[in-house]
């Protein structure tokens, strides 16, 4: 069986066949690629990398194949920084710049028909399963930096002297020895991407438009998903549908929580059936070809009408993000738009008997809006995770800021601190924004958010 990763019912290959098999193959080496679109951009990035770290070997991996089940691997997802670095989506590759500054893209280069047998019996590399990936000449044209075969890594860089992007790739980690700089990396390579740059903003905006559309699809398709037992799943699939045919893929798992289920910030099971009596919480986000995600959510009535204590709660959430967009602006700190949101709740959860006082201080108001009210936003939905606190959390916006604003109110349905009424009731808004020189623009401002407005909406496309 030699190396390749072939399957256990998969049949011995005889002499005469393996022979057969490097003839009568047509030359397919293309000419007419162009570079990626990033490519003007990913040199910028690098430069200013290796700026940042001069006289020294960086490492960045875009990652490796991940098991799915048995002999089936996930769909490849490069790791964002790389992918940024680079716009280089193949697995195993590895990003290096040297002391000089001089960066090296090392890949696993297509396989020649001539030799070999990869390109026919490898189930994870092979040609004929998985397709076509480039050879080293196209590589440099794709990303327009120097490419060398991956094989070539372990002399390029020398054990023990490099800053490595690690828990990326583990074949990278084991072969260069981890260093006390790692972790520096791993932040700067963050902090890099807080402010955006033109095509960056650009690609999110196809992002978010995409999303706008894939919202409208499941309103459409509700009447199909109301009657069907896992109609959760149903909405799911239809914003999925959008995400495929309009980019790579959703950009995180989408969350379709109809009833109490919107209680449960993260639910992505899905497995519900839809109420009409209920809400619909959806959150969820079209990630480009390029790796770029919006992260959008509306909380509608699935029959098309508020009843009046969804209306209530509904129009609270809405009126702390308006308050919190209005904060938005270079020079605020990032923190601020929360702490505005968060004060409209407690005053709302106050008004309504539910808080004692609406001072925010003590933090009781958080038993019924736990999480953050947004953090930043690109090729990774929480995008910039890895920046340090002084720099995100604790530091202040600036024009070229992608972000999300999406407070919500969570009514656990065996909470006895409420009224029976509001039980069971989740809604989050949350829209996406860039900082711009006088403010913010509201990049997902195609969908509607005022409660009136969504049901105009929602009547207009056939609900």
């Amino acid at each position: 069986m030699g190396d390749f990763n072939v399957g256990s019912h998969d049949l011995p290959i005889g002499a005469e066949l393996a022979a057969f098999m490097t003839r009568g193959w047509a030359d397919t080496r293309r000419s007419d690629l162009r570079p990626v679109p990033m490519a003007a951009y990913t040199a910028k990035r690098r430069a200013r990398l290796a700026g940042r770290f001069p006289g020294e070997y960086l490492v960045i991996p875009s990652g490796g194949l991940k098991v799915r089940s048995n002999d089936m691997d996930y769909r490849f997802r490069a790791h964002s920084a790389f992918a940024y670095l680079t716009g280089d989506r193949e697995p195993d590759d590895v990003l290096v710049i040297d002391p000089a500054g001089v960066a090296r893209l090392f890949v696993r280069p297509r396989a020649p028909r001539e030799e070999g047998q990869e390109f026919y019996r490898d189930r994870r590399y092979g040609e004929f399963w998985v397709g076509r990936r480039p050879d080293l000449a196209e590589a440099e044209t794709l990303y327009q930096v120097d490419c060398a075969h991956i094989d070539g890594l372990a002399d390029a860089v020398p054990a023990g002297r490099a800053r490595v992007l690690r828990g990326v790739d583990a074949g990278v980690d084991g072969l260069i020895a981890a260093g006390d700089g790692d972790g520096e990396l791993v932040s700067y390579l963050a902090e890099m991407r807080l402010v955006k740059d033109e095509w960056e903003v650009a690609e999110l905006r196809r992002a978010v438009d995409a999303t706008a559309r894939g919202f409208e699809d499941v309103v459409r398709a509700l009447p199909g998903a109301l009657a069907h037992p896992r109609g959760e799943r149903y909405v799911e699939g239809v914003f999925g549908l959008r995400a495929r045919l309009e980019g790579n893929d959703v950009g995180y798992d989408t969350i379709a929580a109809s009833g109490a289920h919107a209680c449960v910030l993260h639910w992505m099971r899905n497995d519900g059936g839809l109420n009409p009596r209920d809400l619909l919480l959806l959150d969820a986000g079209v990630e480009t070809d390029h790796l770029y995600t919006a992260d959008v959510t509306r909380t509608f009535p699935l029959s098309g009408r508020f009843s009046p204590v969804q209306r209530q709660v509904y129009d609270l959430v809405h009126a702390a993000q308006t308050a919190a967009i209005a904060e938005l602006r270079p020079g605020a700190r990032f923190r601020d738009f929360h702490l505005a949101a968060m004060r409209v709740i407690a005053a709302g959860l106050h008004d309504w008997d539910v808080l004692a006082s609406p001072d925010i201080e003590s933090g009781r108001y958080r038993r019924y809006t736990l999480c953050s009210s947004g953090h930043m936003l690109g090729l990774d939905v929480h995008d910039c995770a890895k920046a340090r606190t002084e720099t995100y959390l604790d530091g202040v916006l600036a024009e070229g800021h992608v972000l999300t604003v999406e407070p919500g109110l969570y009514f656990q349905p065996d909470d006895l601190t409420l009224p029976p009424e509001l039980r069971g009731i989740g809604v989050r808004v949350e829209d996406d924004l860039v900082i711009t020189a006088g403010g913010a623009e509201l990049m997902s401002g195609a969908l509607p958010r005022e409660s009136s407005a969504i049901e105009s909406w929602m009547a207009e496309l056939g609900r």
